[in-house]
């Protein structure tokens, strides 16, 4: 593989475990120095551990502490990111996919839209400084195909009697992503060379996963259990290759969305294809860039 990552510096949310893992190895394979930004530093040194294993001639990877939900410790994490000689790409992969009524950060907003939009909100917002001093310099996104299931409710109290898991999870997905898009408006609007891009996985498992050791889980199922899943779902390796392709590929002009090609983009390889257009509603996103910076408390101007 082309080594076209080398002495660029790739930052990876949640780079521990899962798709973020395999986006971390599959970049360290290209050349990429590597940094790992976790909540949990004993999981991100096994990840650290795996990479080292599976790449050959590879700089160690550094790890940053962040955790999503804690707006001062993405703050203390921007601080530490801003000293690196340089940012190059910003992979926004960190989150959480469920969660309950009860479920809040450490700020009191509801969990999986205060971890998985807010808190990168706020670290981009307070990167951003960095990204725009190193030419040529991308943020990936991690969106979904859950976006397209409901429409984004800023109205919405957050009140338990509404709180529904799968429904907030999608619309904070839908947060994710409009605000990427609007990111990359504005970024343009700006005359900046930064992009902003949206990436998605598709339907990634780990039963259908390659093993590495001290990262996921330890055994897959049989290979009977495996063929039916892999008519319609891929491991979190293959999961990963759009969000690589996002981060590397020197066409993309920022704006984009990529997922796998295959069936209702479960599976396959990555392609650009096209999002449900309420995430790309102007004045959805004014609005939501608005209110996230009130929330947070950070100004990301361009």
């Amino acid at each position: 593989m082309t080594r076209d990552l080398v002495g660029r510096t790739v930052v990876v949310t949640g780079g521990n475990a899962g798709l973020g893992y395999f986006t971390a190895e599959q970049l360290a394979r290209r050349g990429a120095r590597l940094v790992i930004a976790s909540r949990n530093e004993a999981k991100a040194n096994l990840a650290i551990g795996s990479l080292l294993r599976e790449v050959e001639n590879i700089e160690r990877p550094s790890f940053v502490h962040l955790d999503l939900a804690d707006l001062a410790s993405v703050s203390r994490a921007a601080d530490e990111l801003a000293d690196l000689p340089s940012i190059d790409v910003l992979v926004a992969n960190a989150g959480i996919t469920e969660g309950t009524a009860d479920s809040k950060t450490v700020d009191g907003f509801e969990s999986m839209f205060g971890t998985n939009h807010l808190g990168h909100f706020a670290l981009i917002s307070q990167v951003m400084p960095a990204l725009l001093a190193t030419a040529g310099s991308r943020i990936v996104h991690l969106g979904s195909i859950s976006h397209r299931f409901f429409a984004l409710d800023l109205d919405d109290d957050g009140s338990p009697e509404r709180f529904r898991s799968f429904p907030s999870y999608s619309r904070s997905k839908l947060a994710v992503m409009t605000f990427a898009f609007e990111l990359d408006r504005r970024l343009r609007e700006a005359g900046h060379d930064t992009l902003s891009i949206v990436a998605h996985p598709g339907f990634a498992l780990d039963e259908l996963t390659p093993t590495r050791h001290g990262v996921g889980p330890s055994t897959r199922p049989h290979a009977v259990v495996q063929a039916p899943l892999r008519t319609f779902a891929q491991g979190k390796d293959a999961g990963a290759w759009p969000i690589v392709l996002a981060a590397t590929d020197g066409y993309l002009r920022g704006g984009e969305y990529i997922g796998p090609a295959g069936w209702q983009q479960l599976r396959g390889r990555p392609r650009i294809t096209s999002a449900k257009a309420w995430s790309r509603d102007p004045a959805v996103a004014a609005r939501l860039w608005r209110l996230s910076e009130d929330l947070t408390g950070t100004s990301l101007t361009l």
